[in-house]
Parts: C-alpha cells; structure tokens; sequence
C-alpha cells in the first residue's frame, strides 16, 4: 500500500469512528517509518493519537509510548493527552497507581469528563462496585446529558440483579433520546426480566411502533417483512403474551402499576407477534442457524 492511500485509510478509520486496531497499527507503523508525520500538518495529532490506541489495543506499549512521547512534547498539559497517558498506564501499572493518577488530574480540574469516566472505568473493572455506582451517579449529577453514563449505570445496576434501580436510569436515556428505539428496547427487556410483564409488554410495543412509523396503512405493515431490532420487539411482545396467557390474571403483579391488557386482546397480540416473527424469518433467514428452533418455538403450546 502506497504512503497516500494508507494515510486515506488511517483518516477514514478516524472519520466512521472505526478502531480496527490491528490494521491501524500496521498501517500507522509503516507511516511512521516513511516520517509521514512531518508532512500531515495537523492531522499529524488526531493520527498519533489514533495509532496510540491502537497500539493499546494490540500490546504494543513501545510504540504507544513513542506516540505519547511526540504528544507530550507538542501539547504539554493537554487533556486529551493526559487521557490517553492514564490509558496507557492501565496497560501496565496497578489500578492504584492508576486512580492516583486520575486523582491527581481531577484535583487540577474537576471538570475533566473523559478523566472522570475512565476513573468510574477502573473502579467497575477491579471489582468496586459501589465505589463506581457512587462515582458514577455524582458524575451524572454534572454531566446529566452523558447517555452512555445512563446506560452504564443501568448495565452496572442489571449486573447486580438491582432491575428497578436499572429501570430508573433508563428512564434518563428515554428523557434525553426519545426517538432511539434502542434505548426503548433495553428498558422493554430490562423489565422483562424483572418480571413486570405488563411494563415490558407495553415498552415492546413502544418500539415495535417507533420501527414501523413509516408503514402510513395497516396494508403496508401486514405485507411489510420486520428486521433488525424489529424482530427482537416483537418477540419480545410474543414472550410477554406467552407468559402472560399462561398465568392467572391474579398472579402478574407490575411494580409500575401499568395495565396489563384483557386476555382478548392478549391472544390477539399474540397471534400478531407470532405471525410477525414467522414471516421475518420465513422471508429472511433461509437456512439459518436456529430457525427450525424458533418454528418449533412459535408454534407449540408450551407457556
């Protein structure tokens, strides 16, 4: 590969967010050797940066070190920087080592997100749960918009099967990005497993409608084929009806007190969703692994 087209893949690897470490590494290798980086002007940084991760990634301290070192030295006290030097020391120091050195950063500036979160990071991976559960709640209380801090409180509350707790920081991803039907979809199945059926069934509905608001007739979304996270709604919606037919209405209590809808419409809603997964994968996964397993699911009777 030519220097040119190497430093065009480089620059469109940072371009579509793509990390794809180990051919960053190889390609940004060679880049170094020809002295690429004298001639990038100022994307000679954003690629430094990137081959430094990936480095990183592939466990090539030498050359993460050689890339932090050219940074230091043009960028003194830069925060980015010093993110990326905390990453670097998680690679080989202990993690007391490592949340001194993020201590001391946050200190100097208590603002600093990126240096915020890879502390909460630390404390999750070496087992400190309510330490980071802390951390990570003080952080939110500052920097409310963060949705991924959102999500990974919740995944860190789902770990610790605290589902009503992970349902509550949910509820912040649907305030801050109504219209992603992913974050939709979580809660559905983070209520499901918390066993409120009716909760989870209305939230599958939720995204089921959020994925087919462009079906304008009820035509278009019979003879239209669901994919993607569509599929997953509504087998999510199969399985809340499933369990929910197959139990007394006295017995399914939902700590949200939401409706659960009459048994009528329950069977209706099931017989919709089972026809709904039959034609994704009818229409869709010929010969796929597991298919024959989901027919055989569909079709018995087995609650």
């Amino acid at each position: 590969m030519s220097l040119p087209s190497a430093l065009q893949t480089l620059a469109n690897y940072r371009t579509h967010n793509t990390r794809a470490s180990q051919d960053v590494l190889e390609t940004g290798v060679e880049a170094l050797k020809a002295n690429a980086v004298v001639k990038m002007g100022d994307d000679a940084w954003a690629f430094l940066e990137q081959l430094t991760l990936a480095a990183i990634d592939c466990g090539r301290l030498d050359i993460a070190d050689e890339c932090l070192e050219e940074l230091a030295k043009t960028f003194p006290g830069s925060t980015r920087v010093n993110v990326l030097t905390g990453i670097r020391m998680e690679a080989s120091e202990s993690p007391e080592i490592v949340l001194k050195f993020y201590d001391d950063q946050l200190q100097e500036d208590s603002s600093n997100a990126a240096i915020w979160k890879r502390r909460i990071s630390v404390l999750r991976r070496t087992g400190k749960t309510e330490k980071c559960v802390e951390e990570l709640t003080t952080y939110l209380d500052t920097f409310y918009n963060d949705l991924e801090g959102w999500v990974e409180l919740a995944d860190i509350y789902s770990f610790c099967n605290q589902y009503t707790f992970a349902l509550q920081a949910l509820s912040h991803c649907l305030l801050l990005a109504p219209q992603n039907p992913f974050y939709a979809l979580q809660f559905a199945e983070t209520a499901f497993t918390a066993n409120d059926l009716p909760l989870a069934l209305k939230m599958f509905l939720v995204v089921v409608d959020m994925c087919e608001q462009d079906l304008s007739t009820p035509t278009e979304a019979k003879e239209s084929v669901p994919s993607g996270i569509s599929v997953r709604a509504w087998y999510g919606v199969k399985l809340c009806c499933r369990r929910a037919l197959g139990r007394s209405a006295t017995s399914i209590t939902s700590q949200s007190n939401t409706a659960l809808p009459e048994t009528k419409k329950l069977k209706k809603l099931d017989e919709l969703a089972t026809e709904r997964v039959l034609t994704a994968y009818s229409a869709s996964a010929r010969g796929a692994e597991g298919k024959g397993v989901v027919m055989a699911w569909m079709g018995s009777n087995d609650y």
